[in-house]
């Protein structure tokens, strides 16, 4: 009776043995090892995985600055002292990254782009706005100003102006890339911050059809072109578009003649901070003296 017993318990004990040897030479065998550097690099990193620097999360940022040699400072939420207690601890030198923000390529709020209804749906937010013919503005490519960009910033880097267009924090931002994938208009771009010319206006029609859908609309009149050095500034599409491979080249100078201030100079790091006041004629882009840069 008790062998019934005896046999049963053995041959389990026997296979829970046999198994456990196993599994303790699979466990050897196929062991990954981890640099104990990472937990430790992880701990420094703020946790915010913002995917700021490229990867999601922090736990995959620390991995590739441990195992691939990343650069420290590509972390954007870290303050200077955190990048460089990393750098310390690993026993290399953290080269400044130059921050970038997002700015938004629109500056038609609602003193200058007409509307055409008031939207009242349900969801106030630019998404829900854009499903409805894309939204209750003339110009179908402007900001729709209901702050989508607002709530979704885990930094409180993106308030709402007065002008129902929303205002980047420079000193705040992070570089997320949050607002980007929200905006329905993809009205957000990262620059560095030493790009300080910005056409502030996507509009793909010209001249005055342009101008009559919103008052700083870029018009495509070419004066920025012609103001500015060579290849710096083209248009494409009826746009200017800046060529920042030049960015070195680029000047204040070539914002004076705008007619609607669709092209600015920051002289802040925020944009909306100040409206340029032009103290040269606008002219005509034909007639051209050299001396001086100046157009007539």
């Amino acid at each position: 009776m008790v062998g019934e017993f005896l046999i049963p318990l053995l041959i389990l004990a026997g296979l829970g043995l046999l198994f456990g040897i196993v599994l303790s030479i699979a466990y050897k065998q196929f062991k990954v090892y981890e640099d104990p550097r990472i937990d430790a690099v992880e701990d420094l990193l703020p946790h915010a995985n913002c995917g700021a620097c490229g990867v999601p999360g922090c736990r995959a940022f620390a991995e590739r600055v441990v195992n691939e040699g990343t650069n420290p400072a590509k972390c954007t939420v870290s303050s200077p002292e955190g990048i460089e207690t990393i750098a310390n601890y690993l026993g290399v030198e953290s080269s400044r990254e130059e921050k970038r923000v997002a700015r938004l390529l629109c500056a038609g709020g609602i003193n200058e782009a007409h509307n055409l209804a008031n939207y009242q749906g349900g969801m106030s937010t630019c998404r829900g706005e854009a499903v409805v013919v894309g939204g209750s503005k003339d110009c179908s490519w402007g900001c729709l100003g209901l702050g989508d960009c607002e709530v979704v910033c885990d930094f409180d880097a993106i308030s709402m102006n007065d002008n129902g267009l929303p205002v980047v924090d420079s000193i705040k931002c992070t570089a997320c890339n949050d607002c980007i994938e929200v905006c329905p208009k993809g009205l957000f771009v990262l620059m560095p911050i030493s790009q300080k010319l910005i056409v502030q206006c996507r509009s793909l029609i010209e001249g005055d059809l342009a101008e009559s859908k919103c008052s700083v609309a870029c018009t495509a009149c070419n004066r920025c072109v012609a103001d500015s050095a060579p290849g710096v500034i083209e248009i494409i599409n009826n746009l200017a578009v800046i060529n920042y491979q030049l960015n070195e080249l680029t000047s204040p100078v070539a914002t004076k003649r705008c007619p609607t201030d669709a092209i600015v100079w920051l002289e802040g790091d925020n944009q909306f901070e100040q409206k340029k006041k032009s103290d040269l004629p606008l002219g005509r882009v034909e007639e051209v003296i050299e001396k001086g840069r100046y157009y007539q």
